[in-house]
């Protein structure tokens, strides 16, 4: 039966890992195996590989073939190399103290490489966490300056704000004492005025209500004798009008003839456009 070493899938979806087994090359690939001997992982960097040295290196002596993966581990951890020097024992090329001897010397060679690729990778790592830290840093400054101009613009124009405020207060300040000495002022200059102005502005008012021209008088007297006139007028109008009323009742008492009651208003309007012209004529 062909023995090989072969990888076994697990893991998930997009992030695998593998078990490194001994199996029947006929069996299916994630099916019944006969040894469990390591495991990989290709999803750390470098790759994580645990292996169980002595068993693959005794299923290799029993002529087990591994896959190309496999051998690609196999001789990363030394696996290949220590079954070379063995067969070469075998064959009496060299002691095997010899071969122990090579074998060490290789995995210290191995194992400075691996650590310089760590140390290398570490070192990346750290470098491009510090380069990030860094623009990051730069950017924080560059945003704290702006902050600190925008601030200190707005202390600035508070600063301006407050000392115009304080110069228009001190103005206002000015102004009202201004006012109040300019009324003091004109106080103090009122009382300062003698009794005999005073008493001249009033004998100049007396004068100036006397000086009223006559003419205005006259005018006054002219309308006032328009208004009697016209008021002696509208009586007399009204005096014929009672009067025939009075002659019509008496008329129906007396059972007087209507003719000479219609015929009398005919002379009094007759006799009202006299009066007209007479008061014309006064």
């Amino acid at each position: 039966m062909p023995v090989k070493i072969r990888l076994s899938r697990q893991g998930r979806k997009k992030k695998p890992f593998y078990h490194i087994v001994i199996t029947d090359s006929r069996a299916p690939r994630d099916g019944k195996f006969i040894e469990r001997v390591g495991s990989y992982d290709p999803n750390t960097n470098p790759a994580t590989i645990e292996l169980n040295f002595d068993s693959a290196l005794n299923w290799l002596q029993k002529g087990a073939q591994p896959s190309d993966t496999c051998r690609d581990i196999l001789s990363y951890r030394g696996v290949m190399y220590k079954n070379h020097l063995l067969n070469g024992v075998r064959k009496g090329a060299f002691s095997e103290e010899e071969a122990e001897k090579r074998f060490q010397s290789w995995m210290k060679e191995k194992e400075d490489k691996i650590q310089t690729k760590k140390d290398g990778l570490s070192k990346a790592a750290a470098d491009e966490t510090k380069k990030r830290l860094e623009a990051e840093s730069k950017v924080k400054e560059k945003r704290a300056e702006e902050i600190a101009l925008r601030n200190s613009e707005l202390a600035e124009e508070a600063v301006k704000a407050a000392s115009e405020k304080a110069s228009e207060g001190k103005e206002a300040v000015a102004e009202t004492e201004g006012d109040v000495a300019k009324k003091v002022e004109e106080v103090k200059a009122e009382e300062a005025v003698p009794a005999e102005t005073k008493a001249q502005e009033k004998v100049e008012e007396v004068k100036a209500e006397e000086a009223v021209p006559a003419e205005a008088k006259t005018e006054e007297k002219v309308e006032e004798v328009k208004t009697s006139t016209d008021e002696k007028a509208e009586e007399k109008k009204a005096a014929p009008v009672e009067a025939v009323q009075e002659k019509k009742v008496k008329a129906e008492k007396k059972e007087i003839p209507v003719e000479e009651v219609k015929e009398e208003p005919k002379k009094e309007e007759a006799k009202e456009p006299e009066a007209g012209n007479e008061e014309k004529a006064k």
